[in-house]
């Protein structure tokens, strides 16, 4: 082996070394709140950073299109098994990049560009890749947006099926990235059984409550479930697909080769890592302390006269609406991270100040 390839990083590229070491002591040093962030455990970054970066892998477990795959074929396949024993899937894949990719295999694998969809407002608590106008998803599909009641900031399932009624979607596209409460995902499921659609849950922030049993699961109700293997469950930045064994062929393909080329072994080592460490009791233990956390957290400061959005929390997100107390979102991120504690300024429903202020 030459000289190169045993050079520590400090050594090859100091400047990288030195970002990294500001990284690990800004991390180490401050208190870290933003919802979709989470701390991954020594074994999670051991597989992360293993030989398996080297390996190319186009294909599933028993059908590459590279030869030497037959560890990449063990890893895959551990990986794909404890997702389904942790989530109680039919059908899982577990190479997308992250949930975004996820989410656009799914629209390729069962719908046609123009096709309508249901998605949640981006300003109420949804995601990009649920059909806002900048994103694929509402470049592509023709999208009718749902969102919360006004007055309770909690979702309105009426509102929603009157939509689904109305407009007769292809698809609905249920979860958020930006809400705090229990999601009704059988009473969804239900509705897009009147009108003929399909059902798709992003589940990617409450992932580790669902996989606990803290959160009702849509598995058992919803054709497609996806998800990110970070925020709630601890694994490498990624996504996941859970569906139907109806749909299982056509997930595979919409994955690869059409929506990514060779999977990131690496990664997917990791989450089968991720995975087992989230069947563990302690894993359960963890998740019910971070909700306990959230509630006490939204509790005092509505005692300090901060409005809680939706008026509490059943997650680990907690929306605090800054701008009825004289402040901007932007403003409150600044003072917080100057006392050494990182969170996210996010819209709230019915916003009227634009997302970066």
């Amino acid at each position: 082996m030459n000289e190169w390839h045993t050079r520590p990083l400090r050594v090859v590229d100091p400047e990288i070394a030195e970002a990294i070491l500001r990284e690990t002591e800004r991390q180490a040093r401050g208190l870290e709140l933003i919802a979709s962030e989470n701390f991954v455990s020594e074994a999670v970054l051991e597989a992360m950073g293993s030989v398996f970066t080297n390996k190319y892998a186009e294909g599933y477990p028993g059908k590459r299109y590279y030869g030497g795959c037959e560890f990449v074929d063990v890893v895959e396949s551990l990986a794909i098994q404890r997702a389904k024993q942790l989530f109680g899937a039919e059908h899982v894949n577990v190479q997308p990049y992250s949930g975004s990719q996820a989410n656009m295999a799914v629209y390729i694998a069962v719908l046609q560009p123009g096709d309508t969809i249901l998605g949640m407002n981006l300003s109420h608590g949804g995601h990009l890749t649920h059909g806002h106008p900048l994103n694929f998803s509402g470049k592509y599909f023709r999208v009718i947006p749902y969102g919360v009641n006004r007055e309770t900031e909690q979702l309105d399932y009426e509102e929603l099926e009157r939509l689904a009624h109305e407009h007769r979607p292809k698809m609905i596209v249920c979860g958020a990235s930006a809400y705090p409460r229990v999601i009704d995902f059988e009473r969804i499921a239900a509705i897009a059984r009147e009108v003929g659609a399909v059902v798709m849950a992003d589940i990617a922030h409450i992932a580790g409550f669902v996989a606990t049993g803290l959160h009702p699961s849509p598995v058992p109700h919803c054709d497609f479930v996806t998800t990110t293997t970070h925020k709630t469950l601890r694994g490498p930045r990624a996504g996941l697909i859970m569906c139907k064994e109806k749909y299982a062929r056509e997930i595979d393909r919409a994955v690869f080769p059409c929506v990514q080329g060779g999977p990131h072994v690496h990664i997917i080592a990791a989450k089968a890592v991720c995975f087992k460490e989230a069947m563990q009791p302690e894993f359960r233990a963890y998740q019910e302390q971070v909700i306990k956390n959230a509630r006490v957290l939204a509790e005092e400061l509505a005692r300090a006269g901060y409005r809680i959005v939706s008026g509490g929390t059943d997650t680990h997100l907690v929306l605090v609406d800054v701008f009825s107390r004289g402040l901007t979102g932007k403003q409150a991120e600044s003072a917080l991270e100057r006392a050494g504690i990182t969170v996210n300024k996010n819209t709230i429903p019915f916003d009227t100040q634009p997302p970066m202020v």
